[in-house]
């Protein structure tokens, strides 16, 4: 429907002031931080010219598959010790740049690594019971600091939790060790895992790979960015507003959630309560489409049977649709041209807890003690807990939305059927510069509405931008039909390339 001039004028003052609100926002965020606590500087590289990007990676191992790795370890091919060590070295290089991984466990991954080589020194096992038993051998992991993992921080950003230790593992992270991988470590996450922006007052801010003056994404931020700069392989991730897949997009690799309660949530904070327990969802996060399937096997265990994961797949007898926006509005960035024109291609071819069960936080209070560099809190988190505290105030509009989301997800039930697959932009615009989430913080609105609808989405990468940034786009199908975009992801990568390596056109 055309909207009218006076329409369109009020529609340019709205956009006109939320810009503005972003200058502001990024300024007070700025004085604040130079005012209040402020995280270790991250030191940099001695003589290093200042970089746009990180450096490609020199080591073919870091340019494998978590599936080719297990194979070549299995097979005595390469030392498993190799592995862990060039992912320690890649890491150690770029992450004084990027500041993705927040606590690592190097000397415990390589103790693991040569348990693992002596393990297939002793000839313990031949290749086909060792992948049956152990699918992911020897392969590099590194997980969600907001999931448990023994011996390693568990704050999600959170500074009252600065001290917690973890003293067991997240059950998705059991299950992974338990098939073989290695952790590496842990990686940045916004506070409480509420924002799509990496950044908290524990470990400070994650800069994209690609361009380190660009956001990550969030929550899985640091997950997303190790990927996307070859400092892992694989990764633990969560999404319940989009924050496996708007990572996964940012940084140009593949994020995969499931359907709704097929893998388990257990062991990370904050944890679902109530009707957001239909929201989140645990998934993997690949720098390889081949990846996707087995993490997903791995990590939700007995739940894989809900799924269909051994049909075969044929692409062209299913049904498209495809969506290049959300309708438009006023709150949400319109879509980027490159955006647009790489879907074509395809066609064509938040919360409480705050106070952490310790004294109550009050967000009016917070705000202000943001303004004068003394809160404890980011901005996001309070903000996001100013609207949780006003949705409270109004519970018949929250039925009438809750109520249109029911409605909205049979039509999509209805429409995708067992052999449907939606084709939806994974956001509006590629990476944007830090602080600009604080100006339009419902651009997740793209991704959020499948949590809503329970329903399983990839997020594909489909190459690079002409700024050198990643596109890609987001693969839905019914409920249970994972395999249908799990299948159409690995299509996707032989088609456009995949994962594209920062610095490269």
């Amino acid at each position: 429907m055309a909207l009218s001039r006076a329409e369109r004028c009020l529609v340019l003052l709205l956009r006109l002031l939320s810009r503005a609100f972003l200058v502001l926002l990024s300024l007070a965020a700025r004085a604040s931080a130079a005012l209040g606590p402020r995280p270790p500087a991250l030191p940099q590289p001695a003589g290093a010219p200042p970089a746009r990007c990180v450096p490609p990676p020199g080591q073919p191992l870091l340019l494998l598959s978590a599936g080719q790795l297990a194979r070549r370890i299995r097979r005595r091919e390469v030392k498993c010790t190799d592995v862990v060590q060039a992912y320690i070295k890649r890491i150690e290089e770029i992450n004084p740049l990027v500041n993705a991984v927040v606590k690592a466990r190097f000397d415990a991954a390589l103790q693991e690594a040569h348990h693992v080589d002596k393990l297939l020194s002793e000839g313990h096992g031949d290749e086909d019971s060792l992948q049956e038993k152990f699918p992911f051998l020897g392969v590099p992991f590194t997980v969600k600091e907001a999931f448990a993992l023994h011996g390693m921080p568990n704050t999600s950003g959170l500074v009252s939790r600065c001290n917690l230790i973890s003293t067991s593992d997240a059950l998705v992270v059991s299950r992974l060790k338990q098939a073989g991988a290695i952790p590496l470590g842990v990686t940045n996450c916004s506070e409480l895992c509420m924002w799509y922006e990496s950044s908290n007052n524990v470990y400070g801010r994650t800069n994209n790979p690609y361009d380190l003056q660009r956001i990550v994404g969030g929550s899985s931020g640091g997950e997303g960015c190790v990927l996307g700069a070859a400092c892992s392989v694989i990764g633990v991730g969560s999404d319940i507003g989009g924050s496996i897949r708007m990572p996964a997009f940012f940084n140009g690799v593949f994020g995969h959630k499931p359907t709704t309660g097929v893998v388990p949530n257990d062991g990370q904070f904050p944890n679902a309560l109530g009707v957001r327990t239909e929201f989140l969802c645990t998934g993997p996060m690949c720098r390889y489409a081949e990846d996707l399937e087995p993490m997903l096997r791995v990590m939700a265990g007995p739940g894989v049977r809900k799924l269909k994961l051994d049909e075969k797949v044929s692409l062209d007898k299913l049904k498209f649709y495809c969506m290049e926006h959300d309708g438009g509005s006023v709150f949400v960035s319109p879509v980027d041209r490159e955006i647009l024109q790489a879907q074509r291609k395809k066609a064509q071819l938040f919360t409480d807890l705050l106070g952490d069960h310790g004294k109550p936080v009050w967000p009016l209070w917070e705000l202000m003690k943001w303004f004068l560099g003394m809160s404890l809190h980011t901005i996001p988190a309070i903000a996001l807990a100013l609207t949780e505290k006003l949705m409270k105030l109004n519970p018949g509009g929250n039925a009438k939305l809750v109520s249109m989301g029911h409605s909205l997800r049979t039509e999509m039930m209805n429409l995708l059927g067992t052999d449907g697959m939606l084709l939806y932009p994974s956001h509006p615009i590629v990476a944007p510069k830090h602080y600009f989430p604080l100006g339009m913080p419902f651009n997740f609105a793209y991704t959020a509405v499948f949590n809503v609808l329970g329903l399983p989405v990839t997020q594909c990468p489909l190459g690079l931008s002409s700024e050198g940034l990643p596109l890609g786009i987001q693969v839905v199908a019914g409920p249970h039909n994972d395999h249908l975009t799990l299948a159409m992801a690995r299509y996707l990568e032989k088609a456009f390339g995949g994962w594209v390596c920062p610095g490269k056109s």
